[in-house]
C-alpha cells in the first residue's frame, strides 16, 4: 500500500541521491558563484533535512512525479509477484479435482473465476461468462467457490460444491439457476435449486457431509489468499489476475491474447 510515509521516504531517497548534482547546478545558476573545489566538496557532503525541505518547497512537482513513479513501481512489483504465484500454483489453480469446469473441458485457453453467489457484480458478469462460452467453443472455464459475503454465501457455496461432487454434469444448470435467482442466496435456496435440476434429497444430504465439500472451499480460500484476492469476481487468465467485473470485451481480448501470444500482454 502506498502511504504518505512511503512517499516521503521515496522522495527523500531521490533528493539524497541527486543532492551532489543539485548543489553543483545551483552554484552554476548563481551569477556570482563559481564552481570551485570547495563547491565540489560541498556537493559530496551529506545533505540535511532542511536542504530536502527547501528543495521540495521550491520544486513541489517532484512529490507528484515521485508518487506516480512509486505507484508504477509498486504495481509492476505486484504484477511480477502474481505471475510467479500463478506459476507456482498452476496445477491446483487450473486443474484441481475440486473445481467446476464449464465450456470446453479440452479448451486451449482456461479462464478461472472466483465467485460468490451473493455478489451483485458476479451476477452481472454471469451473462458475460455465458456469452464467452457460447461464442468461443475452445474456451475452458473453471469456477472457484469463493464465498466472501457472509454465512449465507458459505452455505450456498457448500451446496454448489456438493452438487459438483455428485453430479458434475448438472453443475452448469445449477449454477445458472442460483446465479440468476432473485434475492439473497443461502443454503436453503441452493438446495431448492439443486432439487429443481433433479438431484435427490438423500444424495445431496450425503454429499454435504463429505469432507471434500469443505476442502473445496478451503482450497479456494487458500488460492485467493496467495493471489491477494479480497473480493469477487476475480479472474485468472494466462499469467494475469484480473480484478472485478471488467466486462465481456476485456475478457475476450485477454483470452484472444493468451491464445495468440501465450500471455495477456502480446
Amino acid at each position: 500500500m502506498i502511504t504518505p510515509g512511503r512517499i516521503v521516504a521515496f522522495v527523500a531517497g531521490i533528493v539524497f541521491a541527486a543532492a551532489p548534482s543539485l548543489v553543483a547546478i545551483q552554484a552554476m545558476r548563481n551569477a556570482t558563484a563559481t564552481v570551485t573545489p570547495a563547491t565540489v566538496a560541498t556537493a559530496q557532503t551529506p545533505v540535511s533535512g532542511e536542504f530536502i525541505r527547501t528543495y521540495l518547497l521550491n520544486n513541489p512537482e517532484v512529490i507528484r512525479d515521485a508518487f506516480f513513479e512509486l505507484e508504477r513501481r509498486q504495481a509492476e512489483a505486484e504484477k511480477k509477484q502474481r505471475v510467479a504465484q500463478i506459476s507456482d500454483n498452476e496445477s491446483i489453480l487450473f486443474n484441481s479435482t475440486r473445481q467446476a469446469v464449464l465450456g470446453n473441458p479440452e479448451g486451449d485457453v482456461t479462464l478461472v473465476e472466483f465467485m460468490d453467489y451473493n455478489c451483485g457484480y458476479c451476477k452481472r458478469a454471469h451473462g458475460d461468462m455465458n456469452r464467452l462460452i457460447e461464442e468461443d467453443p475452445n474456451l475452458r472455464v473453471v469456477l472457484k467457490e469463493f464465498p466472501v459475503l457472509g454465512q449465507p454465501s458459505v452455505e450456498a457455496a457448500h451446496v454448489a460444491a456438493a452438487v459438483n461432487l455428485v453430479a458434475p454434469e448438472s453443475y452448469a444448470a445449477f449454477h445458472d439457476k442460483l446465479m440468476t435467482s432473485k434475492g439473497r442466496a443461502n443454503g436453503q435456496k441452493a438446495i431448492a435449486a439443486a432439487k429443481e435440476i433433479g438431484i435427490e434429497d438423500d444424495v445431496l444430504a450425503a454429499a454435504l457431509k463429505d469432507p471434500e465439500v469443505g476442502a473445496t472451499i478451503e482450497e479456494a480460500y487458500g488460492l485467493a489468499k496467495t493471489l491477494g484476492l479480497t473480493g469477487t469476481p476475480a479472474y485468472v487468465v494466462g499469467d494475469e489476475v484480473v480484478f472485478g467485473a471488467v466486462g465481456f470485451d476485456e475478457l475476450r481480448a485477454k483470452i484472444k491474447a493468451v491464445r495468440e501470444c501465450g500471455s495477456t500482454s502480446c
